[in-house]
């Protein structure tokens, strides 16, 4: 079978566009150009956004926050020296120092007060 029989492929752009491709190296990666633009406004740029947004809240962290671990302890941050925090975590008040990187997140108060209702 015949590579233009197809009616898509036997239109007379398509065929002029297919020649030039083969003609010119250039737009034959001009598909890969494409792919690797998706990836990089779907993949990359949230990914980047992402860790800028963390970076900002490790370096906004002050003591009275309550906060989340990366090993899932919620605790309230009592004192914050360099990378260092202390955290004090319920029921008993146990104090525990963390890396400051070991904060996965802040625990929102008003989340924290309806949950206690």
């Amino acid at each position: 079978m015949p590579l233009f029989a197809s009616p898509v492929l036997a239109s007379p752009v398509l065929a002029i566009i297919l020649q030039q491709a083969a003609a010119n190296p250039v737009m034959s990666f001009l598909p890969l150009i494409f792919i690797v633009a998706i990836f990089y406004f779907l993949v990359f740029m949230p990914m980047q956004r992402q860790k800028k947004q963390q970076a900002q809240m490790l370096a906004d962290l002050q003591a009275g926050s309550e906060v989340v671990t990366t090993g899932g302890i919620v605790g309230t941050i009592v004192s914050i020296s360099g990378d260092l925090l202390v955290v004090r975590v319920k029921p008993d008040n146990v104090k525990l120092q963390v890396s400051r990187s070991a904060v996965a997140s802040i625990v929102k108060t008003e989340a924290a007060g309806e949950e206690k209702k």
